[in-house]
């Protein structure tokens, strides 16, 4: 068993680990190689037009992170087509389908990125140009396979022509139009085959050799060998979304223990339900199922004390029992009520938030997913939702209110941390005071909250524009209060204003407090959003192209809940995925 992933960068351990291991076959396999070329590949990453390609590496990845092959995908945008310079199993994995899968999911991102088609490079079959027979066997076999999928020499050019007289084996160039059946004009291949000569073989190919090789395309279009070895292609592209460029989906699939039946409490179950239901419609997610996590991971940001009353208080109601906090002993906090229910008051910040039987599991459980998709971002991911319930950011380190227990968003953060600075976005119509609270010291978690003023808007008492951090923490906190009436354009311009402070942070991952209460219509706030709206929004943050973990908070109109879900991750996914 393997997954094929791409590998965006150098920045996780996962991503670490495997460009190293590719980084072993390149050397086992290709003996000629130069020791430069192979070091080169983690800057090829991180600095992909460095080398005037964009480089793009996906791996077959098996069971504990161990590669079973790799190919990497050179892409030139100006000139809209792809070059194949490797790809290749490890040792003793031939076979098995790796390279198969390999090539297909290469032959799709070339088709997604609007190529004219994949070029690369095949010895040759004919014994004229490669004279060892077994050589001539092994390259014809290669041949054979890539003509399942309808690529063929180019003929009638001296791309072949040895750089040395009398040398043997000089490589053909194989052109495969991605089935889509289109002639290569002889323009467009007089530019393709200079670019590979020129940039890939930099320092080897002489001036003179390449207008040699470009000048003897003179056929308009470009003409392809007959096949020779299958009568039409076997192999077809799917029009699927490859599973490594899916949002990876965590569910709290137990949310529901946590259900409030009283009249006039917005955050209901039914809110998963109708995103899910939307979701359903496109092919952009992967359903990960979520793990348990050790408590640690909450204490982590939220006092133990805190922590256990919590879990003391719950697993003493009855499940249909609701108990709302009605006394706040903020005189003197050195000594908190001994009655449990009397206590809530101690812990929280409102009125309207209840503890139940289940409020603690049903926390825990979205802490767990939260978790759960932010390894994913470890593993290698670039997208992922944790759409749970109850939400999380209005949780500070020893308090919750505003329908929140456990700060979700703040916990994944702080697991994050661990591998590199971190931006908390928050775009939830209410202050995000908690994950403020809880980084407020701090200089390696940025934190930025969009909500509507707090002289109107909940909380009340958080999320002034002069709350910007404390001590090594100051300026890393931003609070971008706004008025009761925004429309999406006035949005949009403040939304940018956001993310260009996201990019002078240049933080290793991104956190989305998703808050679709900015909605027009929904019952706790009072801006106008439109789908049209969350769709630009998500494509303005997927542009930044950093890994990102949205975590579910707000948003309680269900007519519209799925659908502005639906339009925001279709603007996520493009944004993320544009060039």
């Amino acid at each position: 068993m393997f997954r094929i992933r791409r590998v965006y960068d150098d920045i996780t351990p996962a991503n670490q680990d495997a460009i190293a291991l590719v980084q072993d076959i390149l050397r086992s396999q290709f003996l000629s190689l130069a020791k430069k070329e192979i070091n080169k590949l983690p800057e090829q990453l991180r600095h992909p037009m460095k080398y005037r390609f964009r480089s793009i590496l996906f791996i077959a990845e098996g069971v504990r992170g161990h590669i079973n092959g790799f190919a990497l995908l050179f892409h030139e945008p100006a000139l809209k087509f792809c070059y194949l310079d490797y790809i290749s199993a490890a040792e003793r994995k031939t076979g098995g389908g790796i390279g198969g899968a390999l090539y297909e999911r290469v032959r799709e991102e070339a088709l997604d990125l609007n190529t004219i088609g994949l070029f690369f490079e095949c010895l040759p079959d004919d014994p004229a140009i490669s004279r060892n027979p077994e050589i001539r066997k092994q390259n014809a076999a290669r041949l054979r396979f890539y003509e399942r999928y309808g690529a063929r020499p180019i003929i009638n050019t001296a791309y072949e022509a040895p750089l040395k007289p009398g040398g043997d084996n000089p490589p053909y160039l194989v052109y495969d139009d991605l089935g889509q059946d289109t002639e290569l004009p002889r323009e467009s291949a007089r530019a393709i085959v200079r670019a590979i000569l020129e940039r890939k073989y930099k320092g080897v190919c002489s001036p003179d050799y390449v207008e040699m090789v470009v000048d003897s395309f003179q056929d308009d279009p470009v003409r392809l060998r007959k096949p020779r070895y299958m009568k039409k292609p076997l192999v077809t592209i799917k029009h699927t979304t490859p599973v490594d460029k899916r949002i990876m989906l965590v569910v709290n699939d137990r949310h529901w223990i946590h259900h409030v039946e009283e009249r006039g409490y917005v955050e209901s179950p039914v809110r998963i339900d109708v995103i899910l239901d939307e979701l359903g419609k496109t092919t952009l997610f992967q359903r990960v199922t979520p793990r348990h996590y050790s408590e640690k991971h909450i204490r982590a940001v939220h006092d133990h004390r805190f922590v256990d009353y919590l879990w003391e208080v719950c697993t003493k109601l009855d499940e249909g029992t609701a108990i709302y906090p009605y006394v706040f002993p903020v005189r003197n906090r050195t000594h908190p009520p001994k009655d449990l229910p009397i206590r809530a008051g101690y812990y929280c910040i409102d009125t309207f938030t209840p503890l139940t039987g289940n409020a603690y599991l049903a926390a825990k459980g979205a802490v767990d997913c939260a978790l759960t998709a932010a390894k994913k971002l470890l593993e290698g991911y670039r997208l992922a939702y944790a759409l749970v319930r109850p939400p999380g950011h209005h949780a500070e380190p020893s308090t919750f209110g505003g329908f929140c227990y456990f700060n979700s968003a703040a916990v994944a953060a702080q697991l994050l941390s661990t591998y590199g600075k971190i931006a908390i976005l928050d775009v939830d119509y209410h202050n995000g005071n908690g994950q403020q609270e809880i980084f407020y010291d701090r200089p390696d978690v940025l934190t930025i909250s969009i909500h509507g003023h707090p002289s109107f808007a909940y909380p009340y008492f958080s999320g002034f524009v002069s709350e910007k951090g404390r001590g090594a923490g100051k300026g890393y906190n931003v609070n971008i209060p706004l008025p009761e009436d925004i429309d999406g354009e006035h949005y949009q311009h403040v939304l940018r204003g956001a993310l260009s402070r996201v990019r002078r942070f240049k933080p290793r991952f991104l956190i989305v407090a998703l808050g679709l209460d900015t909605a027009k219509e929904d019952p706790t706030g009072s801006w106008i959003l439109e789908d049209g709206d969350f769709e630009v929004m998500g494509q303005m943050i997927g542009s930044l192209r950093l890994p990102t973990l949205v975590v579910q908070e707000g948003g309680y109109d269900t007519r519209v809940l799925g659908i502005n879900a639906r339009s925001f991750f279709t603007g996520l996914w493009s944004g993320a995925n544009s060039l």
